[in-house]
């Protein structure tokens, strides 16, 4: 069976003829048995590969044509990786033609990775830079669990990201306190739902005389031990 690690396959999405169910490319890559770790960029079509304990990160371009996957370069150091994390692209440089920025955790540290697109230009890189998901979600939990769906609200990276000062935060769980029975008549701490019948009064009187019997059997028998035991120690004496 391949390792995760050694295969890397690309499924198709969207259209009427497309589905999940068969792979449209597959692109062998070793016979490492390590977890394979991908990270996808949307605005650039970009799929990057990292395989926890591999010490490189593949890079492949994906698109609507055949072959679909393009290699594009490998990024190789010395020390492999026991995790990696990815950049959102509104946390990017824009002024450095940063396209991807990965956090390899070492075993005591956690390494920056950067990677840029060489350009002369000082100018904004519209191509580099679409308009790209911001964090204000498209829909409220409560609006997508009722079938809701919709497309992610893009902002622009013209300027760098700037982040809201004052995000309003709003809560739709509702509290359980204010879910509240019904008002209704109190009951009195000496209400029973079920009447006390005499025949349910005689049982209980009859349990209760049963265990005191049991009660004064055992204090006697512990006398009569206890007894025994003095015997016992005068003896020894």
């Amino acid at each position: 069976m391949p390792s995760p690690w050694g295969w890397f396959a690309v499924t198709a999405c969207g259209g009427a003829g497309n589905n999940f169910e068969e792979p449209v490319a597959l692109q062998e890559m070793d016979t490492s048995n390590g977890v394979l770790l991908p990270f996808y960029d949307p605005d650039s079509s970009i799929v990057y590969l990292c395989g926890k304990g591999d010490s490189s990160i593949r890079y492949f371009e994906i698109t609507d044509e055949p072959p679909f996957v393009h290699y594009l370069n490998t990024f190789s150091s010395k020390e492999p990786q026991r995790g990696m994390g990815f950049m959102p692209k509104r946390g990017l440089d824009v002024s450095k033609c940063e396209i991807a920025r990965f956090y390899k955790l070492h075993e005591r540290k956690c390494e920056p990775i950067i990677m840029t697109v060489p350009r002369k230009s000082d100018l904004f890189q519209d191509d580099l830079y679409p308009d790209t998901p911001g964090p204000e979600p498209a829909l409220e939990a409560d609006e997508w669990l009722s079938g809701q769906d919709a497309e992610p609200l893009l902002i622009s990276l013209r300027d760098g990201y700037v982040p809201p000062k004052h995000r309003e935060l709003r809560v739709t769980k509702r509290n359980i306190l204010d879910v509240r029975p019904p008002a209704g008549p109190r009951r009195s701490q000496s209400a029973s739902d079920a009447p006390l019948t005499q025949h349910t009064l005689e049982t209980l009187l009859e349990e209760i005389k049963a265990l005191r019997e049991q009660v004064q059997a055992q204090e006697q028998r512990i006398t009569a031990l206890e007894n025994m035991l003095c015997e016992l120690v005068d003896g020894t004496d």
